[in-house]
């Protein structure tokens, strides 16, 4: 297991490597400027010199090869750069943002695992009962239903709701709310894109809950275990759902990657100052420094949650962790 670990962690060197060169070339390649777009803002006469001359500040004027050495050689000593739109610190920008998408991510997961795998496990034990076709209903509803769209809806329907309550109706908080500083607080921001954002990726882990279940629950050892007498919620809990939580497991690592850098019209919706807004707006702005970490930030979110769902799986099925 040691020996599998440091592998896992060797190759995400390369990996890391390869969506830095990725990004670094693609970002090259589009049009646009970011002095020009800085100096265009200000609804003036953009001066070619000033355009030089901050392109000369930036660094953009030399080698390809320079910026890329600059890119990589910041990790080594811990400075991630400027950002070229707001002249601040980029781990500044991102240090202010990335607690919230962080818990919005977390407590999005957290809901979509207590939706998931008590309702895909019904629907498969109660196959093609109304039960069954409630739990698909309700799955196919979710898959069919805008995050976004929905959080619309939450939004309407808190504003009719308190107005109609007490009087007055409820808004979204202007500013995030730190969990250890106000913890009613920040629940009140958070818990209703949570619930928009957690019930969309519930429907997918249902639908695979229920498949995966029912794929297991016809495997020659649950049948043998049923000839024993076992008891139908012994096999349920300790064989037949543990084997079929392998494929839930990697679409619950998958979403909570995503989650990470993924839920900018969420995140608009709910007023949000999170890593997706940040992400749209670095790239609409040509800001090459904050685009790249922001790349490879989410990148390594997805390495490190993919290897975590690794170990997971040695847990879950030892014939993996003895191979």
């Amino acid at each position: 297991m040691y020996k599998y670990v440091v592998n896992r962690v060797l190759l995400m060197l390369p990996t890391l490597l390869g969506a830095a060169v990725l990004v670094f070339i693609v970002l090259r390649l589009a049009p646009g400027d970011v002095c020009e777009m800085r100096m265009a803002g200000t609804g003036l006469f953009v001066d070619p010199e000033a355009v030089a001359i901050c392109q000369e500040n930036l660094g953009l004027n030399d080698s390809k090869l320079e910026q890329f050495g600059r890119f990589i050689g910041g990790y080594f000593v811990g400075d991630l750069g400027i950002s070229m739109w707001t002249s601040q610190p980029v781990t500044h920008e991102i240090a202010i943002r990335f607690k919230l998408s962080l818990e919005l991510a977390i407590m999005a997961t957290v809901i979509s695992v207590i939706i998931a795998i008590p309702l895909g496990t019904i629907s498969a034990v109660r196959q093609n009962t109304w039960i069954d076709y409630a739990v698909r209903t309700f799955s196919i509803a979710g898959i069919a239903m805008p995050s976004f769209w929905l959080g619309i809806l939450i939004i309407l329907g808190l504003l009719i709701t308190t107005q109609a309550w007490f009087g007055e109706p409820w808004m979204p908080p202007i500013h995030y709310i730190p969990l250890f500083e106000d913890p009613l607080g920040n629940l009140t921001q958070l818990i209703w894109p949570a619930l928009a954002t957690g019930y969309r990726y519930a429907a997918v882990s249902t639908r695979m809950t229920r498949s995966a279940l029912l794929e297991v629950l016809r495997e020659d050892y649950v049948r043998t275990a049923h000839a024993k007498g076992l008891l139908n919620k012994l096999i349920i809990r300790r064989h037949a759902l543990k084997n079929a939580m392998l494929p839930v497991v990697t679409i619950i690592g998958i979403e909570f990657a995503f989650l990470m850098g993924g839920l900018v019209v969420t995140e608009q919706v709910f007023n949000l100052n999170g890593i997706g807004k940040l992400f749209v707006e670095s790239v609409l702005n040509h800001d090459f420094n904050m685009t790249q970490q922001l790349v490879m930030l989410v990148a390594l979110i997805f390495i490190i949650t993919n290897f975590l769902v690794d170990l997971l799986y040695a847990w879950l099925d030892p014939r993996i962790r003895y191979a």
